[in-house]
């Protein structure tokens, strides 16, 4: 049978040094609450289930991460009496009964599914707590993890360290993995004898030693266990983010001609084959299929682009945006919850908005879909075929059916028929010898108003 895991995610910090009205654990990176990045880690990680202590910020974060973990538990730590105290909030998912109990922090959004992996299987190895270490390039101000004979018997915190402690380069993350047997009892015998009056989670280390129990470090990456406090740091741990999602992209077979101006979103779905140029920013819930290219200064947020489609440079695509194979969207165009089927070409300086078009229509420049009346949105439907003339008004609701024509510089209201041309612009009209007297009259008034 598979070890069952629980997660105890640390998120009550108030996180002032952020200097933001937002709960600490909401701040985003690559568009997902830090807190988001850290479930779902353990979730891959093999934990089935998520006990998240909140404190400041509680409905928020309650709500936000309730819609992407919609089974997780939910406990307040009513006091900030520490780290044990936190988790002794989550006692009622502790003592449900688990093989294994990871304790994490909501602000760590660069853990990766195997440090936590690592630590699982330390306890599957018959360790009754392991606890995730990493060696910074200057030690100074963290907990240091004091081992002997291959277990770990203190966390000597910095102050308290001797000079000899002190050389040590082993450092506490902050991440703990609790045989889930062992957990509960742990907890109740840490006391807060301390400056502080708290309870830390960290004490655990030195009573299981008492307990004869198995105790171990294992040493993480230093990126995996880096804490978000400010948001230089945010900044921060978004660049190492992206460098990590775009280097295993392109080790996947994506394409990028500049890695470092390309702006990813954590769900961001790029097929290999696919090539990217350079200043080019993808919100959330973009998929990329094999073949695609994606032009230099381009905006795409919400929309599945399709083999071998071409994007940009400069063109936007917004939610709801569905691009077929061979579909072609040029500079400055901005699509919205329209699909563009098969080989449809939207070329140049178009908006098409809350629309359907055909396979192998041709969209002219200066093209607009008028979709909005004030009050509602309305649909145009473009057949397959079709042809748009240049500097065109489809006001929807509407219909050009296959085949047809629309002259350049119409305003079309009606339905356009199969094949039929539709011209909807005022006749032209000539007025020999017009321009010149414009011109005299004009600058007549022009010296007259000089002179005055």
């Amino acid at each position: 049978m598979p070890r069952t895991c629980l997660t105890i995610v640390l998120a009550a910090g108030a996180g002032t040094r952020m200097k933001s009205d937002l709960p600490k654990v909401l701040h985003k990176v690559a568009g997902l609450p830090m807190v988001g990045h850290v479930t779902q880690r353990a979730r891959a990680a093999g934990s089935g289930d998520l006990a998240v202590v909140v404190g400041h910020g509680a409905d928020a974060v309650r709500t936000e991460l309730g819609a992407i973990e919609g089974d997780a538990q939910f406990f307040t730590q009513e006091r900030q009496l520490g780290t044990a105290d936190a988790v002794m909030a989550a006692m009622p998912a502790i003592e449900a009964g688990h093989d294994d109990v990871l304790v994490l922090f909501g602000d760590t959004p660069l853990i990766t599914t195997e440090t936590l992996t690592a630590a699982r299987v330390g306890l599957a190895d018959g360790a009754d707590l392991v606890v995730v270490g990493f060696r910074p390039d200057d030690p100074h101000g963290y907990g240091r993890l004091i081992e002997q004979g291959g277990q770990l018997v203190a966390i000597r915190e910095h102050k308290d360290a001797s000079e000899a402690e002190r050389q040590i380069g082993f450092c506490n993350g902050g991440l703990m993995a609790f045989a889930g047997d062992k957990l509960a009892n742990l907890l109740k015998a840490i006391g807060n004898d301390n400056a502080k009056g708290e309870f830390y989670l960290t004490d655990a280390v030195e009573i299981a030693r008492r307990q004869g129990l198995d105790v171990r470090a294992i040493e993480a990456p230093v990126e995996d266990v880096i804490g978000v406090n400010t948001l230089a740091e945010l900044a921060e741990v978004e660049a190492i983010w992206q460098a990590r999602r775009r280097r295993a992209l392109m080790l996947e077979g994506v394409a990028m001609a500049a890695p470092d101006t390309v702006h990813l979103s954590h769900d961001t779905q790029i097929a290999p084959g696919a090539a990217l140029e350079p200043n080019i920013w993808f919100g959330p819930g973009v998929r990329v299929d094999a073949g695609a290219r994606i032009r230099a200064f381009s905006h795409i947020e919400g929309a599945s682009i399709g083999p071998n489609a071409e994007i940009g440079p400069f063109a936007r695509l917004r939610p709801g945006t569905m691009l077929s194979e061979k579909a072609k969207v040029g500079n400055f165009c901005e699509i919205k919850n329209a699909t563009v089927a098969e080989g449809a070409k939207v070329n140049h300086l178009t908006y098409i908005g809350d629309a359907a078009i055909g396979a192998g229509a041709n969209i002219g420049a200066g093209t607009i879909t008028c979709n909005y009346d004030g009050f509602g949105k309305h649909h145009t439907e473009i057949g397959a075929g079709a042809f748009i003339g240049s500097n065109s008004a489809l006001v929807a609701p509407v219909t050009v059916g296959e085949g047809a024509y629309v002259g350049s510089g119409s305003v079309v209201t009606d339905d356009v028929p199969a094949d039929a041309l539709a011209i909807g612009r005022a006749r032209q009209v000539n007025k020999d010898g017009l321009a010149a007297r414009l011109r005299a009259k004009l600058a007549k008034a022009k010296a007259a108003k000089s002179a005055g």
